[in-house]
């Protein structure tokens, strides 16, 4: 087990890449602990994870409030005394059009949701992997933004490449903590987030493997940046794309 005695926060974890990020850290000998705002989901997969002999709380929030951040936090030490893993996943793609048709509060609701939340969450998330002698944050962010530009997504690309500058500020100002920061950036992945099935159609020819990617390959990426096997890897951008960047 990759994880044994490891304790690992979760957020977005109700469903797709974070829920099976969940499932396979808890295979892997983790503590969870899963946030979202889908109570009911969140207990369902909490219970999944329970039934197969694995250690799984949750917390019901909303991460673009700091409230949230630090609910999550106590629950932690109250629960677990120590984190060591946090997977900043929670998202949203928001409006898809142009980038001068977003009025204010459209273009505000995609960056808090990607890229503020993910700051409040590490805000919080540091104290605890300082006192716990160290750990390793990891972002989702995406291709979109990071590599390639695509129609009427300037706003999901902005907050989502900014993730790749926060996990290298991270890693700059506490690798003598021993934390680590890195980067996933997914290509297109077989969730509801992936429309209806002509837009997985168009979005899958976008790839060089010419298909999207099952949630469990996204998690079996972060499992790799969440353990000792990436040990020496930090501020760094992991690309797990089907050669989309390549192709597009």
């Amino acid at each position: 087990m990759l994880l044994k005695g490891k304790t690992a926060i979760i957020t977005g974890a109700s469903s797709g890449i974070g829920r099976s990020i969940a499932i396979m850290f808890a295979q892997n000998g983790a503590s969870v602990c899963l946030t979202g705002r889908r109570e009911e989901e969140l207990q369902r997969v909490v219970s999944e994870i329970r039934s197969a002999g694995g250690t799984a709380i949750y917390y019901v929030g909303d991460v673009c409030l700091e409230k949230t951040h630090k609910g999550i936090s106590d629950l932690i030490s109250q629960e677990f005394g120590q984190l060591d893993i946090a997977i900043n996943n929670a998202g949203m793609v928001g409006p898809i059009k142009p980038v001068a048709e977003f009025d204010l509060n459209e273009w505000n609701q995609v960056q808090n949701t990607n890229s503020t939340a993910a700051f409040l969450g590490v805000k919080h998330q540091i104290p605890l992997m300082v006192k716990s002698g160290g750990g390793s944050i990891i972002f989702t962010s995406s291709f979109v933004g990071s590599r390639v530009g695509l129609p009427g997504m300037s706003s999901y690309g902005t907050a989502k490449a900014s993730l790749l500058a926060l996990a290298k500020g991270i890693a700059a100002d506490y690798s003598d903590k021993k934390i680590r920061a890195n980067v996933i950036l997914p290509g297109g992945v077989n969730t509801d987030m992936a429309g209806d099935q002509q837009q997985r159609e168009w979005a899958a020819n976008l790839h060089a493997m010419k298909r999207l990617a099952e949630p469990e390959e996204i998690a079996s990426s972060a499992l790799f940046l969440a353990s000792s096997m990436s040990s020496f890897m930090t501020g760094a951008s992991l690309y797990v794309d089907g050669g989309v960047s390549v192709c597009k």
